[in-house]
């Protein structure tokens, strides 16, 4: 299995290219729209074309790489299902598996920072088996952090914040050495203690996000709607344009 990670430092947002090369099918996750040019190069360098591209949920700090990789790449694409996104997709349930050749992605419902919000489980048939290698968990399980739940929650964002606490221990159920590849890190507004560092392991944040301490949702959700940072700049437009499948936000 191939990866290639894209770490975009203006924002701290992290984006993905991986995928199967033996059977020349590759993805991007969580697309931004100052790589795209770098995701077609790597994927015409190494062979294989772009066949699918996934969000984890609809972006409201940058604006989304998807419509132009799509359009350039002719790739599916693919949302949590209840997006609300005005463009043609495909809406992934629970569950829903995305097989790209031996690489094998499984969506996996975990709300809370967005209420249609999914993350990418990864096995690859490659390694002998489809035991999870890595997740791709978006804005819910970051390093060192848990996403926000106040950006997509209309003024009321504790019923977020406790299904965060349910879908953190869905994450929470993968084996310890499963690879953590979030869409932040360190100097993001959709946290507030990433680390700079922006990998982990399921086995890491379950010693050391201290996020993850609260053993109720009660409690969870009080220590995550404290000193909650300032939204985005432009989120309002960001997630328009997200949501229409616009490659700029209009003014």
């Amino acid at each position: 299995m191939i990866f290639r990670p894209y770490l975009y430092e203006p924002t701290a947002c992290a984006s993905y290219l991986f995928g199967c090369l033996s059977k020349s099918a590759l993805a991007v996750v969580d697309p931004h729209a100052e790589f795209v040019d770098a995701y077609l190069a790597e994927a015409e360098r190494v062979g294989a074309p772009i066949v699918a591209v996934l969000e984890t949920h609809v972006q409201a700090d940058h604006v989304s790489g998807l419509p132009a990789l799509v359009e350039a790449a002719g790739a599916t694409a693919y949302l949590p299902a209840g997006t609300g996104v005005e463009f043609e997709h495909v809406p992934l349930t629970d569950g829903a598996v995305v097989e790209l050749g031996n690489t094998i992605v499984r969506a996996l419902a975990t709300p809370g920072h967005a209420p249609a919000h999914h993350a990418y489980v990864v096995a690859d048939r490659g390694r002998g088996d489809e035991e999870p290698w890595l997740v791709f968990t978006g804005d819910s399980l970051l390093v060192g952090d848990v996403g926000r739940p106040d950006l997509h929650a209309g003024g009321d964002p504790e019923p977020l914040a406790r299904q965060l606490h349910a879908s953190v221990g869905r994450l929470l159920e993968l084996p310890d050495g499963v690879l953590v590849y979030p869409s932040h890190f360190g100097g993001s507004v959709c946290g507030r203690a990433l680390s700079s560092n922006p990998f982990s392991s399921i086995g890491f944040e379950r010693t050391h996000n201290e996020a993850l301490a609260h053993a109720d949702a009660d409690s969870f959700a009080r220590a995550l709607l404290v000193d909650v940072p300032p939204p985005p700049a432009g989120q309002a437009a960001i997630v328009a344009a997200n949501r229409a499948g616009r490659v700029a936000v209009e003014a």
